[in-house]
């Protein structure tokens, strides 16, 4: 996939990369899209909640944010966040 730097461009592309890793994914990997996608999700209505124009940086900067505060909180096991960080490099790659 190619990067894609207008918000709604990129919100598209990712929810496209999450919905393609379903029919191929395997159970640990289906969590990991799952889990990031909560994530994702949650930092695009907080920006646009927030009523002011943002970009695919801005959502990339809100999710490694809330990712790093919950491994920090223990939320993920040391498989779990390997399959989540390999999720999240593809998703990040959209936005470059």
């Amino acid at each position: 996939m190619t990067a894609v730097t207008a918000p709604l461009a990129f919100i598209d592309a990712v929810a496209g990369l999450f919905d393609a890793l379903v029919p191929v994914a395997t159970d640990d990997e289906l969590f990991a899209s799952g889990y990031l996608r909560g994530h994702f999700d949650l930092a695009v209505g907080t920006l646009e909640v927030a009523a002011e124009p943002f970009t695919a940086a801005d959502v990339v900067a809100q999710v490694s944010d809330t990712l790093t505060q919950a491994i920090e909180n223990g939320e993920l096991g040391e498989q779990d966040q390997q399959h989540v960080n390999a999720i999240w490099l593809q998703v990040q790659q959209l936005a470059a």
